[in-house]
């Protein structure tokens, strides 16, 4: 019996099947690109990449993957866990944006990138807060993963990051536009322009009363003072 059992033992093994070489390869060099980033990034840096309109961040959390917020309008439409996993197309962004909703996911760094240039940790020279140990910024990012509410302008990626390294909720990009925004509607030259197309509506429409009249005079007022 023991040469059978041998025998059988040489056919099963000889049999077992193997990982073609080229997924072998592949593997291999997933593996090595996991560990060349672990040589770029530390666990808890925040990384920066622009893109044509804003900026956006990440927290790297080892082994070449980046948790990150984005606006993503897949997770409120679909249930299925393989296609929500897959890259953010622009559509599903632009409609997350939209319907105020998004997802703080896991994506490569090279998904996340996109090409960009990767900048580390920039903000550690903006924010007055001293940024936390790296081990517990990855922890709070890999806490809060999953879907959540997602505003332009209240709460996004910006926030995320600032609150996962620096534990405060901000966002310069957010503060920048406001700012942008008062300059271009709350000046003098918009209040006097607003004061006098008042004025030549009310004559046009020939309402002359008190309250139109009262509104046609406080709104460039209200303008007027908060240029």
């Amino acid at each position: 019996m023991f040469p059978l059992q041998l025998l059988a033992l040489t056919f099963i093994s000889s049999a077992t099947v193997e990982p073609p070489p080229e997924e072998e390869e592949e593997e291999e060099e997933e593996e090595v690109e996991k560990s060349r980033y672990d040589l770029m990034f530390r666990r808890g840096d925040l990384l920066e990449v622009p893109r044509t309109l804003f900026t956006h961040f990440g927290i790297y959390l080892g082994g070449g993957r980046v948790a990150h917020f984005i606006p993503d309008i897949m997770p409120i439409v679909s249930g299925d866990q393989f296609r929500i996993k897959q890259m953010v197309t622009n559509t599903r962004l632009i409609l997350g944006v939209l319907a105020k909703c998004g997802s703080v996911r896991v994506d490569s760094v090279e998904d996340f990138a996109y090409g960009a240039e990767i900048i580390i940790n920039p903000m550690d020279k903006m924010c007055s807060c001293v940024a936390l140990q790296g081990e517990e910024v990855a922890q709070r990012a890999e806490k809060l993963l999953g879907d959540v509410a997602y505003s332009l302008l209240w709460y996004n990626c910006e926030h995320f990051v600032m609150y996962c390294r620096y534990g405060t909720v901000m966002s310069f990009q957010t503060f920048q536009f406001c700012k942008t925004v008062r300059k271009l509607l709350l000046s003098r030259g918009v209040a006097k322009v607003t004061a006098v197309l008042a004025a030549c509506l009310l004559v046009y429409l020939r309402v002359l009363n008190t309250w139109s009249v009262l509104l046609a005079v406080l709104l460039p007022f209200l303008i007027w003072m908060a240029s």
